[in-house]
């Protein structure tokens, strides 16, 4: 029996006023589920349709009613005030002077007061001569011409998705507010509730958690010249409060503070390595989010509904990557793509049974970055292309069960192209699939690891999408890997202690310096750098980007210098020798316009091969360790010839060489070969027709020629 490849596995938005929109739209996609979103209802037309329904529910938010009447119970945060200079012994700070009113309210109640601190930032001392009133705090005897700040508690008024969304489609409706599960009558409320909507909300089949309870951290300001204060996809910092700080402090024997939270005002970021104290709090919000969590889950269950969940906005505190997400119980897992990457990360979590991506662009009228989509000056089917480009090429390596969009369907009636591409695209998905449930794609030898600072629990991700960090070298690294034909994983520096690296080929290690991608201070530890440097004189290639190992405090800026032949100098030896060189060149690396220089870098080693320079520094080295190498390179940025000259120098420095079976030879293009299903599948990343040769284990060379952004199949 032949498989109909152009139905199934496809979620599509309803819209109520466009019932037959939907209906239509679902029979040309293939749908085999019609889902609300955000600010809409779905019309008994629809969920009586024969469709599978998902229905989205966000527990925290649209409780106004609830939340006005127990307005101690909402979600807060610490924010601290901008640094003020004292030009007077008496100082007076206005608390919420910079941040948006319509986000924020001093919780100044005395359980909350009492975890406020006063920092005189110049010489780094706590104040305890202070006081506060209406806003404001006032510091005596102020040192002058030192600058101050104040650590306070603020409730968040207006949840951060709905204004955001508010913002962006310029709705006219109240301000919800989010509620914050720690109180016992919250989640007393949340379950009644939640009872409730599952007895009215017959037809739904699949309940989509939006996502649990505490959202990224996304602090605005006043000004609209600087709007967005600080955003982290994975800070949590807003799942604070007194209650969950008393009952940190009960579990864990320690009280934490206000600037353990602050940290100086630089929050926690993903990007930075954190310590023990904060380790410690993610934990206590995990344990948390799950037990309450599962409690959820379970009524959803107990009505004989699946639970999946959503991987952004509240999702802090679920980590997916953890070996507790099973706890939850979850059917399922929906993660937004713009990405690679971000297909691998839900595609690699094996806790669910379903794995779903909403692509992109979302059926807004204008995409996250502002430009237009969905109208005038608007061009979806590019913006289509572009995003199924990336992500396509990820799908190709591991299984994704479901896709589908988001957003509101009576956008797209001015484009029909777009309608037409998205049948393309889910047809196309489905054949890919049902390749992954024959079997899995070929890989080459080399087995690759990860290295930084948090390990499997960031893996694939690096705190956001790509568009909000493009400069980070490591989100780089992960997009290019997750369309390649290697198996990688990513490790901890604990996990490189307790497991060692047998398992692996290549270690990368990319970042900026004190990045938790590069690792900071993990560097420090002498069995780190023991391990490693023995695996590299076995036989094991290190790689390093941008400011790999570095850490303060040592005869050499890059902990692995011995290995990599390269070290960075800033500033301290300006008056030592330099090796000279002269570029050797590489076959596998060819285009000077991909690396920047990084100033600083110079040669520890006269082994060492600059493979390319520019304006005099090392930007490509190769050293030789042992049996095994150093790599360097001065950064990265995902693209067609990155990807390849990446994945070139990963086969040359294994000994395995670039001819290989099952890769194209126009770096343009990419291929997977599934054995069990005999297909070989070629895919042209490019929007430019392409012809590319592919030799099979026969050693037979296949030729292809394909449309620009194309996908062919051939029997192998």
């Amino acid at each position: 029996m032949v498989k109909d490849m152009t139905k199934g596995s496809f979620t599509i938005p309803g819209e109520e006023g466009h019932e037959k929109l939907t209906l239509d739209l679902a029979e040309k996609w293939g749908a085999d589920c019609i889902r609300d979103s955000d600010g809409t209802q779905l019309p008994e037309s629809i969920t009586n349709s024969g469709y599978d329904i998902y229905s989205t529910i966000c527990i925290i938010r649209d409780h106004n009613e609830w939340a006005k009447q127990n307005p101690d119970k909402l979600q807060q945060t610490f924010l601290m005030t901008q640094p003020v200079v004292a030009v007077d012994n008496t100082l007076t700070i206005d608390l919420m002077a910079g941040f948006f009113a319509e986000q924020f309210r001093i919780n100044d109640s005395g359980e909350s007061v009492a975890y406020w601190q006063v920092f005189d930032r110049t010489s780094n001392e706590e104040i305890k001569d202070w006081s506060y009133a209406d806003g404001k705090v006032t510091i005596n005897n102020a040192e002058l011409w030192h600058k101050y700040t104040v650590n306070f508690l603020a409730y968040r008024i207006w949840e951060e998705i709905s204004m955001y969304n508010h913002t962006t489609n310029n709705w006219d409706k109240e301000h919800l507010m989010q509620i914050d599960p720690r109180y016992p009558e919250t989640q007393k409320y949340m379950l009644e509730w939640l009872k409730s909507w599952c007895e009215t909300h017959p037809a739904t089949t699949v309940v989509r958690f939006t996502s649990m309870f505490y959202n990224f951290v996304w602090i605005w300001g006043s000004d609209e010249r600087n709007r967005h204060l600080f955003s982290d996809w994975a800070s949590y910092d807003f799942t604070v409060s007194p209650r969950a700080l008393q009952e940190f402090e009960k579990k864990y024997g320690y009280a934490l503070t206000s600037e353990d939270f602050i940290n100086k005002g630089n929050l926690h970021a993903g990007h930075m390595p954190i310590g023990r104290k904060n380790l410690e709090w993610g934990q206590f919000i995990n344990d948390f989010v799950v037990d309450f969590g599962k409690q959820l889950v379970d009524l959803v269950h107990s009505y004989n509904k699946k639970a999946y969940v959503f991987y952004d906005d509240s999702w802090v505190g679920v980590e997916p990557w953890f070996p507790t997400f099973k706890n939850f119980g979850f059917d399922g897992l929906i993660k937004c793509v713009f990405n690679g990457f971000e297909c691998r990360l839900c595609a690699g979590v094996d806790a669910v049974d379903t794995h779903e991506i909403r692509l992109h662009p979302y059926l807004f009228p204008v995409g996250l970055g502002g430009a237009p989509t969905f109208m005038e000056g608007g061009n979806p089917t590019r913006d289509a292309q572009g995003y199924w480009k990336n992500v396509r090429r990820a799908l190709l390596r591991e299984k994704i069960d479901r896709i589908g969009l988001g957003g509101y369907l009576s956008l797209t009636i001015p484009f029909p192209d777009f309608q037409d591409y998205i049948e393309k695209i889910a047809d196309e998905f489905r054949m890919i699939k049902e390749f992954h449930n024959e079997g899995k794609p070929y890989v080459l030898k080399p087995r690759i690891a990860v290295l930084h600072f948090w390990g499997k629990m960031r893996s694939w991700t690096c705190s956001g999408h790509y568009h909000e960090h493009p400069e980070v070298d490591l989100i780089n690294i992960n997009e290019s890997l997750s369309g390649m034909p290697f198996d990688v994983e990513f490790i901890c520096f604990d996990e490189l202690k307790s497991r060692g690296l047998d398992d692996f080929d290549v270690v990368i290690n990319a970042g900026a310096a004190g990045s938790a991608w590069s690792g900071g201070e993990s560097w420090n530890d002498s069995e780190v750098v023991e391990k490693l440097t023995k695996w590299v004189y076995d036989g094991g290639v290190f790689i390093g980007i941008n400011e790999p190992t570095a850490v303060d405090g040592n005869d050499t800026y890059f902990k692995m210098a011995h290995v990599l032949g390269v070290d960075e100098d800033r500033g301290e030896k300006i008056c030592h020798g330099r090796y000279t060189f002269e570029e050797t060149g590489c076959s596998c690396v060819t285009d000077r316009e991909l690396f920047e220089v990084k100033k600083g870098i110079y040669l520890t080693d006269a082994d060492t091969k600059v493979v390319m320079a520019k304006d005099g520094i090392p930007c490509v080295t190769m050293h030789p360790f042992g049996k095994g190498k150093g790599i360097y390179m001065s950064s990265f940025v995902t693209s067609d010839k990155n990807t390849r000259t990446l994945m070139n120098i990963i086969l040359n420095a294994t000994g395995e060489g670039c001819d290989q079976n099952y890769i194209t030879d126009n770096l343009f293009c990419e291929c997977a070969y599934y054995p069990n299903s005999k297909k070989l599948v070629v895919i042209n990343n490019s929007g430019a027709e392409q012809t590319t040769t592919v030799t099979i284990e026969s050693g037979v060379k296949k030729e292809f020629t394909l449309d620009a952004y194309d996908i062919q199949i051939a029997d192998i």
